[in-house]
Parts: C-alpha cells; sequence; structure tokens
C-alpha cells in the first residue's frame, strides 16, 4: 500500500479545469514492470513516479507508454514538491534537467521542444473561430489532432482541443507538451484555453526554449494497493 497524490494542473479561472495527474512520491515502491498497468487503472492521462526526492528523478507515464518528458507532469510534480516542503529547482525526467520555478500562482518549466519526442506528434489545424473548435466532435480517429483558433490574437489567447488517441487518451484536458510545440512554432507569449477550462501560460525562453506554466491545486491523497 502506498499514497498517491492527485493533483490538478494548468487550473483555469474561477478554479475551472485542470488536467488531473497521479505523483507517487515513493515511486520506487511501484516495480517498473507494473508502472503501465497502474497509470491505465488510475485512468488520468498521466501518471509520475518520483524515484528519488533527493535528486528529483521522475519518471513519466500515459496509459499507452512511458515518456522520456511531459508538460503538465512536470508542472504539476513540481508544485507538489514545493507544497510538501521539498521544493526543487530542477526535475529529472529521462529527457533531460528540466528548470521550474513558481511566479506567484503559477508553477513553471522550461522545455527544449525536442523533448517532446513521443510516438505520435500532433497534427495542429488552426480553425477559423473557436465555435468551430467547441463544435468538433469528443472522439478522432487521427492518432493526434491538435485543433486550436485565436480568441484574440493581439494579446495571444488562444482555444484549443487535443485529442492524443494514440497514448490512449481520447481527449486532453490540458497538454502541456503541446503548448511547448505550439510556443516553439508561434514563439510569442500565449494563453491557451483548453478543454472544459484549463488556462496554459506559455512564454519563450532562452536558446530556443518554451516555458510552460499554470496554477495547481490538490484534489485527494488516496492509498493505492500494489
Amino acid at each position: 500500500m502506498t499514497d498517491v497524490h492527485v493533483v490538478r494542473v494548468f487550473v483555469g479561472p474561477g478554479g475551472a479545469g485542470g488536467n488531473e495527474l497521479a505523483v507517487y512520491l515513493e515511486g520506487n515502491k511501484v516495480p517498473p514492470e507494473k508502472r503501465l498497468a497502474v497509470t491505465a487503472e488510475l485512468g488520468f492521462s498521466e501518471t509520475v513516479f518520483v524515484d528519488d526526492l533527493e535528486t528529483a528523478r521522475i519518471a513519466i507515464f500515459v496509459p499507452a507508454v512511458e515518456l522520456p518528458f511531459a508538460g503538465h507532469p512536470t508542472v504539476g510534480t513540481s508544485w507538489l514538491l514545493a507544497e510538501i516542503g521539498r521544493p526543487v529547482s530542477v526535475l529529472r525526467p529521462p529527457a533531460g534537467d528540466v528548470p521550474t520555478w513558481r511566479d506567484g500562482d503559477s508553477t513553471w518549466i522550461r522545455a527544449q521542444p525536442a523533448w517532446v519526442d513521443f510516438p505520435v506528434l500532433p497534427r495542429f489545424v488552426e480553425y477559423p473561430a473557436t465555435h468551430d473548435v467547441d463544435s468538433l466532435p469528443a472522439r478522432t480517429s487521427e492518432p493526434w489532432l491538435y485543433a486550436w483558433a485565436w480568441e484574440d490574437e493581439p494579446s495571444g489567447r488562444m482555444r484549443s482541443r487535443s485529442f492524443p488517441t494514440w497514448a490512449g487518451i481520447p481527449e486532453d484536458e490540458a497538454s502541456g507538451a503541446a503548448a511547448v510545440l505550439v510556443g516553439d512554432r508561434l514563439r510569442r507569449p500565449l494563453t491557451i484555453r483548453q478543454g472544459v477550462g484549463s488556462e496554459i501560460r506559455v512564454q519563450p525562453g532562452p536558446d530556443g526554449t518554451v516555458e510552460v506554466g499554470g496554477a495547481c491545486a490538490l484534489v485527494e491523497i488516496r492509498n493505492y494497493a500494489l
């Protein structure tokens, strides 16, 4: 039996939205061969196993595969570590060292776009208006469709929906990895309204990196029998 923290990441205005994330702070108690099954059973889009609290070494899983890096898991894990009194300035997933920091209510990470080295990458489709994005069906046969439209282009406000079906996720409430790729394509500060109410902030970082941040909230701490 071990505890799992459930965190909402990229919470929107008024506490809306947020992509739920499971975090095992004692990830080394979960054998590697069980992690995909645990992730699938929990039913969240992603699960983080903190394998070493001292070095902030983490493993990130979606229901289908382990990922070298992902956005909402790194933001959520950084926020949670600070909340339990173990703040870090760097997280260490397999892709590399991920700088992280707090700025007011937002937790940020800095990523290299090349870290989004997934089996499938999104097909970005810009729609003429936000209602076109809102009216898309809840499921798609595409491996990964990322649909978006400007809410207010001068201010950098976007509306988006993400469908990474390849990962076993019909629709992702808030996709940090896709936000990294969007930020790399547009190279300007953005505020992305995704899913039912999530909000992701994006800004260019140094040396071609992209910074992604947002608010988080704890949902619950539950016991999980391995």
